[in-house]
């Protein structure tokens, strides 16, 4: 089954108050790399920065189910993320530059060769709203959708804010899946300044299956995931972590790791484990070529169980 994966790749500087700095490309290259070194046929959907361009493609050079014909290469730097992790609260983001919204004329074009769409919204610049209903009104297959940077403020040069998101039932309805952490819950619920109970997700859970959701996945960092459906729901643990090195991107493995095994027809609750799986042992690696490697050698591993 070919995937469409539609999303930003961004050229991140991330830093913390030990003065460490850490420089690489990110974005939709996360989910990418995951979901090429678990085999899949991944045809990528990107505006793409001039300025990033021999990076991308020195990068994904040996990535042989990636499809290409989708990035589109845009003048300028690309899109350019600061991250700080402070020692004690909350990941700051700031954009340094950003790439313009996706035309959806592509996508729908290629529609036909695809089991499964997948949107990541890394800079909240991705797409516009109004082309995202174009897509979903041409998509009769299932859609996963990671709200991710969609209830951020858009000001460049500046820390982003966490807002209400006013216009998350737009944004949601049509889609088959949907991947919210703990913030961008609240920002849906429409106070992100708040805390919600578990009460709050499954109140959020039953509006999202009003609108024809089929599962929503809570990531909620060491703490594991909240699986909702309609019928059922479910925390799933964390594994134990013996090493942290490097907590960005794990959201994106996790995703990888889920959307695949709901490619191959399993359940919500048995793909939330593999995603997990995944992303617990991506937070003692670092970067996209890693997450690569990792998702590739799990498939690796999976192949020879099956065999045994």
């Amino acid at each position: 089954m070919d995937l469409g994966l539609i999303g930003t790749i961004t050229s991140d500087e991330i830093t913390f108050d030990s003065g460490q700095t850490i420089r690489g490309l990110g974005g939709v290259l996360y989910q990418a790399a995951v979901l090429c070194g678990l085999g899949k046929e991944v045809h990528l959907y990107t505006n793409l920065g001039e300025g990033l361009v021999h990076d991308v493609e020195k990068m994904v050079e040996n990535w042989t189910t990636l499809r290409q014909e989708g990035i589109c290469q845009v003048p300028g730097p690309g899109n350019q993320v600061h991250l700080h992790y402070p020692e004690k609260g909350e990941r700051v983001e700031t954009l340094r530059s950003v790439v313009p919204p996706l035309n959806p004329r592509q996508v729908i074009e290629d529609m036909h060769k695809l089991g499964m769409l997948i949107l990541i919204i890394n800079s909240g610049f991705d797409i516009e709203l109004s082309d995202w209903r174009k897509i979903i009104a041409a998509a009769k297959i299932p859609v996963w959708l990671d709200v991710h940077s969609l209830p951020l403020s858009r000001e460049l040069n500046v820390p982003r804010k966490y807002l209400p998101l006013t216009e998350g039932k737009d944004w949601v309805e049509g889609v088959s899946f949907i991947q919210v952490n703990e913030k961008e819950l609240s920002s849906m619920l429409g106070d992100p300044g708040k805390t919600y109970s578990e009460d709050g997700a499954l109140a959020f859970g039953k509006e999202a299956f009003n609108l024809g959701v089929k599962a929503v996945f809570v990531t909620m960092g060491k703490e594991g995931v909240l699986v909702m459906t309609p019928e059922e729901s479910k925390r799933i643990r964390s594994p134990e972590v013996k090493s942290v090195i490097d907590t960005t991107g794990c959201g994106d493995v996790f995703c990888g790791g889920a959307v695949v095994k709901l490619a191959e027809g399993q359940d919500p609750f048995t793909a939330a484990s593999c995603g997990l799986e995944l992303a617990t042992k991506a937070v003692s690696i670092k970067g996209i070529e890693e997450s690569y490697i990792l998702a590739r050698h799990h498939r690796e591993k999976e192949k020879q169980s099956k065999i045994l």
